[in-house]
């Protein structure tokens, strides 16, 4: 149960409404975050304008790269909503769920390449807290993405972070974007395969 009220389309200005719309014609039902950033409109058109030009501004790593790792940092933060909201993004991009079952393992799954790993390996050590990152992790991603690609990696990891954290933080908990068979586990158990 969230933390904060969730604002409700009749508790919010035109503007913030007109967001609400948008977002429902988007994703079906407005976002609890969003509901929950209603209360600081200023703050909510922040992130909404920063996540549009995330989303726009991010092209130098493969769609698939950034979606494990981004789907990786929520469960290792343990947010539910990140997990249900990321999965149901990664189905209507055409993105495969397969290997998110493997997430808690990846480091010994055949299902992901070198480059994969060392991504969701820098990951791992800059949710850590305290953060592990090394010198040689830096070099390493360097090597295989570029200087524009070790920027995008570690600014989309930042993010997924805030994200996630603020989200549990709140008490926001998964909304029901995707159902069934769709997730790729229960998120509990996912979550928990992600530990470490």
């Amino acid at each position: 149960m969230p933390r904060i009220p969730l604002l409700q389309d009749n508790q919010v200005g035109w503007l913030t409404r007109l967001a609400y719309r948008t977002a429902r014609r988007r994703y079906r039902k407005v976002p609890e975050p969003l509901q929950a950033l209603a209360h600081h409109p200023r703050l909510m058109w922040a992130g909404a304008v920063h996540e549009l030009l995330v989303d726009r501004g991010a092209r130098r790593l493969d769609p698939h790269l950034r979606d494990i790792v981004v789907h990786r940092v929520a469960t290792r933060v343990g947010c539910a909503w990140c997990v249900d909201f990321g999965t149901m993004l990664a189905l209507k991009a055409g993105l495969t769920v397969r290997r998110h079952r493997e997430l808690g393992r990846y480091e010994e799954s055949t299902s992901f390449s070198a480059d994969e790993k060392a991504a969701l390996g820098y990951a791992d050590a800059m949710t850590d807290l305290p953060m592990a990152v090394t010198d040689e992790m830096a070099s390493d991603l360097r090597r295989r993405f570029g200087e524009a690609g070790l920027i995008e990696l570690t600014y989309l990891i930042a993010l997924e972070n805030m994200r996630a954290r603020s989200n549990s933080a709140l008490g926001i908990a998964e909304q029901g974007y995707t159902s069934g068979d769709a997730c790729p586990l229960p998120y509990a158990d996912q979550i928990a395969a992600a530990q470490p």
